[in-house]
């Protein structure tokens, strides 16, 4: 996620400088052709690049509407998550009455450290990485041999955490009530790790975005050839400045539309990850809690 400082100029132009050296081709192709073929360049008046360039506008501005709207409920879900893991070990620590006489597998802390591994496994799995990355220092062998078999690693954790709250209202650690509120988390947890991969799995349609590219080149060289007739040379700084903003808004809107692929505009799961760690860590009153991931110099991880 982008801090609020100042981005560095070689993260914010390098991607479109393939595009700018391709306007600023096409700029100079047409400033040779007025000097050796005047006669032969088509006069475009300056009312049809104005129109197309309205039309881009109004289709950027929907395009970035609709990628923030991903963008921002890709947020709000790894909020739930962290309101429903803080929830999670706050009803176990409640509602076992005698947590001392329960076998070891069934303890507080072995809840705590695995939906600590769950945020983890979570966020690796939805950019692509390693789900199982970290997890042998909150889990036992027995339970990294059993999501190993898994496909879906924090769904399989899912399954442990149900386990164990059936285990838990066996021993009469629990209550029936006391168990339906449990329960009630790991559905509230499960429904935000299904909108989540919902989010990452939807690919913005490729069609929309490869037309908004070519309307946006359309426009630059209409815009060229009704400038190169009336600035002259003006013309190739004036169309390379258009460009850019163009070619920002656009890229802007591409990289919102994921949040999920591991670029500094992502939504900062690791970070959170690493605070839902210290928050449930301070909740078990351990004393050895790691300090929050700092931050890179223009973005959270």
């Amino acid at each position: 996620m982008l801090l609020d400082t100042r981005l560095p100029i070689r993260y914010i132009f390098r991607d479109i400088l393939p595009d700018i050296i391709r306007v600023l081709l096409i700029s100079v192709l047409f400033q040779v052709l007025k000097q050796f073929f005047a006669q032969d360049i088509p006069l475009i008046p300056l009312q049809l690049p104005t129109v197309l360039g309205g039309s881009i506008s109004l289709l950027l501005a929907f395009k970035i509407s609709q990628s923030y709207d991903r963008w921002w409920e890709a947020r709000k879900v790894w909020g739930a998550i962290t309101n429903d893991s803080r929830t999670l070990v706050l009803q176990i620590r409640t509602f076992v009455s005698d947590a001392a006489s329960l076998p070891p597998a069934l303890s507080i802390q072995v809840m705590a450290y695995r939906q600590i591994a769950w945020c983890y496994s979570l966020g690796q799995s939805l950019r692509g990485q390693d789900p199982m990355h970290l997890l042998e220092q909150f889990l036992s062998m027995h339970e990294l041999t059993y999501i190993q078999h898994h496909a879906n690693k924090p769904l399989a954790l899912l399954d442990l955490h149900a386990h164990q709250i059936k285990e838990l209202f066996r021993e009469d650690a629990l209550n029936s009530f006391q168990q339906v509120q449990l329960d009630a988390t790991l559905v509230r947890l499960c429904d935000a790790m299904g909108r989540a991969e919902r989010i990452n799995g939807t690919v913005f349609p490729t069609s929309y975005r490869l037309l908004i590219y070519l309307f946006i080149y359309l426009f630059l060289i209409t815009l060229s050839l009704g400038l190169v007739e009336t600035i002259g040379r003006w013309e190739v700084p004036l169309l390379l400045g258009i460009a850019t903003t163009y070619f920002l808004l656009e890229r802007t809107a591409r990289y919102l539309q994921d949040p999920f692929t591991n670029r500094p505009t992502d939504t900062p799961v690791t970070t959170i990850a690493r605070n839902i760690e210290i928050n449930l860590k301070q909740l078990l009153g351990e004393t050895h809690v790691p300090a929050p991931l700092a931050a890179e110099t223009y973005y959270r991880m």
